[in-house]
């Protein structure tokens, strides 16, 4: 039996539980996953991934979650929320991600986790506004905020990725309560 926070329709959401690292480790070291990002992870960056992750949902009640299959079980990468402070125009504020196995993609799973997340932020977290970023040529991820209802806000630069030139300049979605509601 899975402890699931809440489900969509073919997801179930969790908190991360230590057993999660092997999996999560090789998603974070895979290099097509990875290639929107600086470099992928270690083993141990990875694990601190998760301990943040822990911490943040124990402060927040939310955080990237542990997403799976319902169906099977199995661990597909994480969706979800996050409160980010780094500073920009649009920040502190709640951001939506998502990170899945490549073997995974295609079949719909982070338009479908985003929108159940979306909903948790507004309806029980009674947020006003969730924000999305991505790099510039990350055209599936900004497809994601696309389909999700985000709207296109601007491009910043990145004020944690200045050591990756390649990565700073970055896309920034938003949506709010309002325009969430106008599409359920």
């Amino acid at each position: 039996m899975n402890n699931y926070l809440f489900t969509s329709e073919r997801l179930g959401f969790r908190e991360w539980k230590n057993e999660d690292l092997p999996e999560f480790a090789q998603l974070n070291a895979n290099k097509k996953v990875m290639e929107h990002f600086p470099k992928p992870l270690t083993y141990n960056e990875t694990k601190d991934f998760i301990k943040r992750l822990q911490i943040h949902y124990k402060k927040h009640r939310y955080c990237y979650f542990a997403t799976e299959l319902k169906e099977t079980g199995a661990f597909i990468g994480f969706i979800g929320l996050a409160y980010q402070t780094y500073p920009t125009s649009f920040t502190p504020a709640v951001d939506i991600g998502w990170r899945l196995k490549q073997s995974t993609w295609g079949n719909g799973y982070a338009t479908e986790g985003a929108k159940q997340c979306l909903s948790l932020a507004f309806n029980s977290f009674h947020l006003d506004q969730v924000i999305a970023t991505c790099t510039l040529n990350n055209v599936n991820s900004e497809n994601v905020m696309k389909k999700i209802g985000m709207t296109k806000k601007g491009v910043f630069n990145h004020p944690y990725l200045k050591d990756y030139p390649a990565h700073q300049a970055c896309n920034w979605y938003a949506i709010n309560r309002d325009e969430f509601l106008t599409l359920l």
